[in-house]
């Protein structure tokens, strides 16, 4: 499920901070599909680059128009799944981006805070689409100047 494919609408500090998505054209199932995501004001295009069934599906972005927060520019990502020995599934969710604003250390706090939100945001409807309950309130995350990864168990 892609960001794009969520049918609630995204909390209002995603709407100011986020282009709106509108939909996307597509559920892509086999690595090479391509899925156009429309935003108000651009779109992307995502080609799906590795799938593993049912632990990894992983894409990038082969275009990009849509203007992102002073130049941002993503590059893919990917979710991965591992099962856990409590019989529970954790799953991750990764981000790669590049930006261009300076000063890095500054921008870099204020992209990953916004990667942070968008990943909660997006692993909260793939819960609510499995219908999952939260076991905890405040996940396991890791963040690099490249991108950001949220982990829910």
């Amino acid at each position: 499920m892609f960001y794009e494919q969520i049918d609630a609408r995204p909390p209002f500090y995603l709407r100011l901070l986020l282009p709106l998505p509108t939909g996307a054209d597509s559920r892509a199932a086999e690595v090479g599909s391509e899925v156009r995501c429309s935003y108000e004001g651009g779109y992307l295009l995502k080609r799906l680059t590795r799938i593993e069934p049912p632990r990894h599906y992983g894409f990038e972005v082969v275009e990009q128009n849509l203007a992102l927060g002073g130049g941002l520019r993503l590059s893919g990502g990917c979710y991965a799944l591992h099962e856990l020995a409590s019989s529970s599934t954790e799953l991750t969710v990764t981000t790669r981006y590049s930006g261009a604003r300076r000063p890095r250390w500054l921008w870099q706090a204020v992209e990953a805070a916004v990667c942070h939100v968008f990943h909660r945001f997006l692993l909260g409807a793939i819960r609510a689409r499995v219908d999952v309950p939260d076991p905890s309130p405040s996940p396991a995350g890791e963040r690099s100047s490249r991108g950001s990864a949220n982990t829910v168990r």
